[in-house]
């Protein structure tokens, strides 16, 4: 058991980086909500000038903002559905013997080390071109005209690219959980004559419910900043259909100037995050003192 003495030692030690970690966020938050409080544009610095709430009024009233809202909650929505009842269903197939498991195992976790802009070219211009894709082809042998993917369903494309990025850590996480279960208790389920779809139920689902809030609140977080995917394929179009909060900030500070307006966007979509986390963080919580 630790003393008075070794905690407050543990403390001290703690203390520089945990001040440093502080110091890391704590800076670049205060400056940018300094700057949304100012009217700022590079391009002509001299006209820096104080203008309160009118930055946050502005971004609110934005035409794209309740577009972009809705799409971020739908992108984070969709893929944690995806990467969730896909993980459970991976999990059970790998969990299971077979020839070359391991390489398996590899092969199905590698995408997550994909870097989200080169998946995004790959989704592009090699599976989802509507000229010469792999789904293209596809359509076209089965007599099929090719659907142009990022003009027609941009969301859902993006959606798709992002959950096949996400969804062997789900993966991983929910293999790490479904193998820690008790074989005694599977075992004793089987023999009172309880079929496949019962264990899952009442045995296996019960069981990974932990992992799933991990997986949840993890990806959560993550996915409330994507940016690159739809950067990189649908560039937020056409018009809004597939811009999300990140990429509405992007536009406001790169491409229009207007640092305040994207300054106070940024304070809302860290409002925004630290209000999912909390929910993520409470349900998680409930479930680990189960």
């Amino acid at each position: 058991m630790a003393t008075k003495q070794t905690r407050t030692l543990a403390r001290f030690m703690a203390a520089p980086s945990v001040l440093l970690l502080l110091i890391w966020m704590a800076v670049p938050l205060a400056v940018t909500l300094w700057f949304s409080f100012q009217q700022y544009n590079p391009l002509n610095p001299i006209r820096d000038r104080f203008v309160g709430f009118a930055n946050y009024a502005l971004f609110f009233n934005n035409p794209a903002f309740s577009t972009a809202i809705l799409n971020t909650l739908i992108i984070v929505a969709a893929v944690l559905a995806i990467t969730i009842i896909g993980g459970i269903l991976l999990a059970l197939l790998l969990d299971q013997p077979m020839w070359g498991q391991g390489f398996v195992r590899i092969l199905v976790i590698s995408p997550f080390f994909v870097m989200p802009p080169v998946a995004a070219l790959v989704w592009k211009n090699m599976i989802m071109h509507p000229g010469y894709g792999v789904f293209a082809d596809i359509a076209r042998f089965f007599g099929a005209q090719p659907i142009d993917w990022f003009a027609q369903y941009p969301l859902f494309s993006i959606i798709i690219i992002v959950a096949w990025q996400w969804l062997p850590f789900a993966t991983l996480i929910l293999l790490t959980s479904l193998q820690s279960l008790d074989g005694e208790q599977k075992e004793a389920a089987e023999m009172d004559g309880a079929g496949f779809l019962a264990r899952f139920w009442y045995l296996t689902l019960p069981h990974l419910s932990r992992a799933i809030t991990v997986v949840v609140l993890i990806q959560t977080i993550f996915l409330l900043s994507v940016y690159a995917e739809i950067l990189v394929t649908t560039n937020g179009g056409p018009g809004y259909a597939s811009t999300n909060l990140p990429f509405l900030v992007y536009q406001k500070a790169l491409l229009e100037y207007k640092i305040g307006q994207a300054s106070a966007g940024g304070i809302i979509a860290v409002i925004l995050a630290n209000i999912v986390a909390f929910f993520a963080m409470r349900a998680v919580g409930k479930n680990l003192d189960k």
